[in-house]
């Protein structure tokens, strides 16, 4: 009996540990999603992720360990971290530690995916921040041949000029240091279109965080909705199959699924069914 089961399951195992991808990239994952998970146990978490065919990974937090620890526990399975994500106030002040951090991961990209303000975001702050992104990305660059990416997170676009505050730190910032990273979400959430932002700023972006929003959830410019209003891509709100189209042309060079809900474990087996299937 449990080799009758064995054999039924044997073709159900080779399919998930089969990378997916969309693209022609390989479908990788952000580390906060699976945040609990990786704060108690990296090693079991990492042997989840790789039985589901993700290699590549965007890690968020180093959950407690070092940097060498991480990138031993990656190479034992043959994954790896293309992109480190740090904090604004590390980013700035501990530029160094950074760099060599994400090197020793064997990263590609530094990311930042908040920056801190009270209230609105403003002008103002779109100026200072503009000049902070690129003595951050010019050290980057400079001294560890690492790109700097901002994550947007709803707030910059708030109006500006004939555009968004979004816009300005793009045109103000400099594309040798400075490249972006669009949360599909986190654009649709303040009334932006992915689809049209990608045609805009074409490899700008370099990288994406794939997630979807709760069909009946309204957004707004304060960077913040309920964890649960993530859903399965395809699910929800978001026109996936004409940002994916958006996404190659701008050349997108990796793809990460986020999913804060506590669903997660079956909405990111869902939405990398949907995306391997998208034509």
């Amino acid at each position: 009996m449990k080799a009758t089961l064995l054999l039924l399951l044997l073709p159900m195992l080779a399919l998930a540990q089969k990378p997916m991808k969309i693209n022609g990239k390989d479908i990788g994952m952000v580390s906060f999603t699976y945040r609990n998970s990786f704060s108690k146990d990296m090693a079991k978490t990492l042997d989840t992720l790789q039985s589901q065919g993700i290699t590549d990974m965007e890690f968020s937090s180093l959950f407690g360990k070092t940097a060498q620890e991480v990138r031993s526990l990656l190479d034992e399975r043959g994954m790896k971290c293309s992109s480190f994500g740090v904090s604004m106030a590390d980013a700035l002040n501990k530029t160094d530690q950074v760099g060599e951090n994400a090197k020793t991961l064997g990263a590609s990209f530094v990311r930042v995916a908040w920056i801190p303000h009270t209230g609105p975001f403003t002008l103002e702050m779109a100026q200072k921040t503009a000049q902070e992104f690129n003595q951050i990305g010019k050290a980057l660059k400079e001294k560890f041949d690492l790109t700097f990416c901002y994550h947007n997170h709803g707030f910059e676009f708030e109006p500006y000029g004939e555009g968004t505050l979004f816009d300005y730190l793009v045109q103000n910032t400099d594309p040798k240091f400075v490249s972006y990273e669009m949360d599909i979400l986190w654009t649709f959430f303040p009334g932006q279109n992915p689809a049209t932002l990608l045609e805009k700023y074409g490899n700008r972006f370099k990288l994406m965080h794939l997630k979807d929003l709760k069909k009946g959830v309204q957004g707004n410019m304060s960077g913040g909705t309920s964890v649960e209003n993530d859903v399965a891509l395809g699910t929800g709100q978001l026109n996936i199959p004409e940002i994916m189209k958006a996404a190659k042309k701008a050349k997108i060079q990796h793809y990460y699924l986020e999913d804060e809900s506590s669903r997660y474990p079956v909405q990111t087996r869902q939405s990398r069914t949907y995306l391997s299937n998208l034509k």
